[in-house]
């Protein structure tokens, strides 16, 4: 027990070491993050609009009033969609992959650049590593997916708290804001935009899991159906 506790805990280290060694710092990330959605504020009548978001990103657009229902596209990723001035109104469009990806909205438009978020405090893990992790140091397990996701399958042990709801129930969070934090969700984007919003709420040790719950069942590891 206590050699296999030391060995995940060489692994911990190294995995925070490569992090560092790593970490890209990103100051001019666009928008903000709002229940769960990134909000790009976009002038419909300008051609030259960029954006730099992180993938996993759910966005939405936010424009003046008098510009009423537009068409919003992202032509390379065959996305068209009527969007409104309020992101209230207007469907998301989550950014699975980095690179950039040139839009349109009304007569204007711009480029979005989707970039991958590397910090320390926030580690993506494989279904192994996380496997290891969850055995031997036993962290807070958040699942950010919606409930009927969790009750078809999760992970034993795990929270729910959707995606959406991650802002308004941080308070929720704060006893773990200093301790191990395990997020997942379907694939790994939703729980990438939530490990974002926690380490930007000041918690200092997030793992991400990697391709989310559905690779960790093909790899065969546990899961639970049900509540």
């Amino acid at each position: 027990m206590f050699h296999n506790r030391t060995i995940v805990g060489v692994i911990i280290v190294l995995l925070f070491m490569a992090a560092t060694a790593y970490a890209k710092v990103v100051t001019d990330v666009s928008g903000s993050v709002i229940s769960g959605y990134r909000i790009l504020s976009v002038l419909p009548g300008k051609s030259d609009n960029l954006f730099t978001v992180y993938r996993g990103d759910y966005i939405k657009s936010s424009y003046p009033q008098k510009y009423h229902a537009l068409t919003f596209s992202l032509k390379d990723l065959q996305y068209t969609e009527t969007v409104r001035p309020n992101p209230d109104q207007s469907p998301f469009y989550k950014m699975k992959n980095v690179g950039d990806f040139t839009f349109q909205l009304g007569t204007g438009g711009g480029v979005i650049t989707v970039i991958e978020l590397v910090r320390p405090n926030y580690i993506e893990v494989t279904a192994g590593e996380a496997f290891a992790l969850l055995k031997n140091i036993k962290p807070f397990i958040l699942d950010v997916r919606t409930q009927r996701e969790y009750q078809q399958i999760h992970i034993e042990g795990s929270v729910l708290i959707p995606i959406q709801e991650l802002q308004k129930r941080l308070s929720e969070l704060q006893s773990q804001k200093y301790e191990d934090l395990f997020v997942y969700c379907a694939t790994g984007n939703r729980s990438t935009v939530a490990a974002k919003i926690i380490a930007d709420a000041g918690f200092e040790r997030i793992y991400n899991l990697r391709k989310g719950v559905y690779d960790w069942a093909r790899n065969g590891y546990p899961y639970v159906s049900g509540n």
